[in-house]
Formats: structure tokens, C-alpha cells, sequence
């Protein structure tokens, strides 16, 4: 059995990705970036704004946009993993939380459009509420409103006239 406590050893490529998107947003980055533009379109003039001058920039920023897409996709994995797994602990500590949201991540868009319904349909009852600080399940939310309802009717709420 694997020891889930064990130190994980990161491979070269996640280690080399971590830095690169790490330094790829930071500001010195940016004015790097900003700068090598601002000197090729110096040197314009000096190449008399030729193909080649046109196409070092090109070729440049195509190949550095091809490759910082992969590597920010993988960032991007690896960081939307991570939120998965604390959202699916949070839901999974919390007694009153809907379990039919762990692993939501992998449902189809149908399943998940089936419970953004259910989520509307919350939203509306909790703006009904007289407490805005109240907190309802779905199931609980829609049997409070039909309580109300039965109330506006004159009916009792245990089915009483």
C-alpha cells in the first residue's frame, strides 16, 4: 500500500513549469517583454523596417506563445486540481453539505445544468427570507416555502384549514 504521508518528488518538467509561469507573470516579465518591443521597433529604421526585421518579432513571440501555452495549461491543471480537492474536503467535513457535490468536476454539462437549476431555485427562496442570514439545503428551502405559502393561504402548515 502506497504511503499517502510520503514526500512527493516533483519531476523535472512540473519543477521547470512552477518557475517558468511563476516568473512569467511577475512584473519584471512584463517590463522585459515591453522592453525587447520597444527596442525592435528602435531598430526599425536601422533595417529599414524590412521582411526579416518584421519577421524576428513574429517568429519570436510565436514560439514563446506556443510554448507558455502548455506551460500555463499545465499551472492551470494543477491549480484547478488543488481547488477541487479543498472544495471536495470542504463539502465532504461540513454534516449539512450535499455530497452530490463532491467529484461535481466530473458530472456532464447536463448534470451540472440540472443543479444550477436547484441552485437558482435556492437563490430565489433566500430572497423571499426575511433573514438574509439564513441558510437553507434545497430540499429545506423549498419545504420553508411551501410553509409560507400555506400561511398566506390560510392553510396550516399541517395540512389543517
Amino acid at each position: 500500500m502506497e504511503n499517502i504521508n510520503a514526500p512527493v518528488k516533483k519531476n523535472l518538467f512540473e519543477t521547470f513549469s512552477l518557475k517558468v509561469t511563476r516568473a512569467a507573470g511577475s512584473t519584471i516579465a512584463f517590463i522585459s517583454a515591453f522592453m525587447v518591443v520597444v527596442l525592435w521597433a528602435i531598430t526599425g529604421p536601422f533595417f529599414h523596417y524590412s521582411e526579416t526585421w518584421q519577421l524576428v518579432i513574429n517568429t519570436g513571440t510565436t514560439i514563446i506563445t506556443f510554448l507558455m501555452v502548455f506551460l500555463i495549461q499545465k499551472a492551470q491543471n494543477k491549480d484547478s486540481l488543488a481547488i477541487q480537492l479543498k472544495l471536495n474536503e470542504l463539502v465532504a467535513a461540513h454534516k449539512a453539505a450535499s455530497n452530490r457535490l463532491v467529484d461535481v468536476e466530473n458530472m456532464t454539462e447536463d448534470e451540472l445544468k440540472v443543479i444550477q437549476k436547484y441552485y437558482r431555485q435556492l437563490s430565489r427562496f433566500s430572497q423571499q427570507e426575511e433573514n438574509l442570514q439564513q441558510s437553507h439545503s434545497i430540499e429545506e428551502a423549498r419545504d420553508l416555502q411551501d410553509e409560507k405559502l400555506k400561511i398566506k393561504r390560510g392553510i396550516n402548515p399541517d395540512g389543517e384549514a
